[in-house]
């Protein structure tokens, strides 16, 4: 298995986002990075950095999942939040258009208002190399599965499943999941993604949710008390010719390994009736119980069994790194889902 990693990733550090109204430390940060790459020097697995993060390719594939002015707006916004009067170092809006807006706004604050969904967000100088560093290490494990590698992991930070069409939150911007599963659409004809973070991927299922060659499936914590909040009920199964390619699993707050477990079996039982060709995988690590975003009560162990169902698959697969936070655990989160998933294939 290729891994990627580009240092570039850096450059995106918040040091604080906004938590229940408050300042708080941002545990989106690359301390992330450090710890998870300890995880994978566990097992044996090292990091190689793509050979580029910015090429007109890129963007051509970007563009097929986020609007031409979202990424024009990442790239710029901070420059031109800059040259505002009294403006801060940081990109925070204070305005959204709350139920919808009646046009797109042209001054700084009122598209950062449009794009940045919430509070956890903010952009600073560094943040868009950061950004794109994360995308390009996601496009460059997908680009090594497409020329023949059974699997390939990406190291992002920042995440990205929260990230939709025209829009960031929870800590997301560019949606590394959907840009792999862009990539691996130039060979497959259907591809999966299949999201075990802790949160609903709602940006993902915004992006694939009328379409039929993209199907998402997502076991997560149930929105009517968690992030997202607004996305991610078992309702949504699509719309037009996506009728179908979405489910959702959501469970209760405090489930534990083998609830979760149960339930991933059911949605790769729903994912084998649509005949995947390939299978990009978001990879959460916060289901575990001591993750500062806990929602769930997963214990170390149980993500081996994770990693040993997905390899069982038996598929062409990119792993993508979505959430998990700094904890004593982390590394070790990483580590015991790359066994796992070693010794699925090992078995295969």
């Amino acid at each position: 298995m290729k891994l990627f990693y580009h240092p570039d990733q850096e450059y995106h550090a918040p040091p604080t986002f906004l938590l229940r109204g408050q300042p708080a430390p941002s545990p989106e940060g690359p301390q992330r990075a450090v710890l998870l790459s300890e995880g994978l020097a566990e097992v044996g697995l090292s990091l190689a950095a793509p050979t580029q993060t910015d090429s007109p390719l890129l963007r051509r594939r970007l563009e097929r999942i986020h609007t031409p002015r979202y990424l024009t707006f990442l790239e710029t916004i901070h420059a031109r939040w800059q040259a505002l009067p009294q403006a801060s170092e940081m990109v925070m809006p204070n305005v959204h258009p709350c139920g919808g807006g009646w046009h797109y706004p042209d001054h700084p604050i009122g598209q950062a208002g449009w794009h940045l969904h919430d509070m956890a967000c903010p952009i600073s100088a560094g943040s868009f190399r950061g950004i794109l560093a994360s995308a390009a290490s996601a496009q460059a494990a997908a680009e090594s599965v497409l020329s023949g590698d059974r699997h390939a992991y990406a190291l992002c930070r920042p995440p990205g499943h929260h990230a939709g069409p025209d829009r960031a939150g929870g800590f997301c911007f560019l949606n590394n999941s959907a840009l792999a599963a862009t990539v691996l659409r130039e060979r497959f004809e259907r591809v999966a993604i299949v999201d075990v973070d802790l949160h609903h991927g709602n940006g993902t299922q915004d992006i694939f949710y009328a379409r039929s060659d993209v199907w998402t499936g997502s076991l997560h914590a149930d929105p009517a008390q968690f992030y997202p909040f607004f996305w991610g009920g078992a309702a949504e199964t699509g719309s037009g010719e996506g009728e179908g390619s979405n489910l959702n699993f959501p469970l209760p707050l405090g489930s534990d390994g083998a609830l979760f477990l149960a339930t991933l079996e059911t949605l790769l039982e729903a994912l084998a009736v649509y005949r995947p060709e390939a299978v990009v995988v978001a990879l959460g690590l916060d289901a575990h119980k001591d993750d500062p975003l806990a929602g769930f009560v997963l214990e170390t162990e149980d993500f081996v069994q994770i990693g040993q169902r997905l390899a069982a698959l038996d598929l062409p697969m990119v792993l993508v790194q979505e959430g998990g936070y700094p904890t004593e655990h982390l590394s070790a989160n990483l580590a015991a889902f790359m066994r796992g998933f070693q010794q699925g294939t090992a078995a295969l």
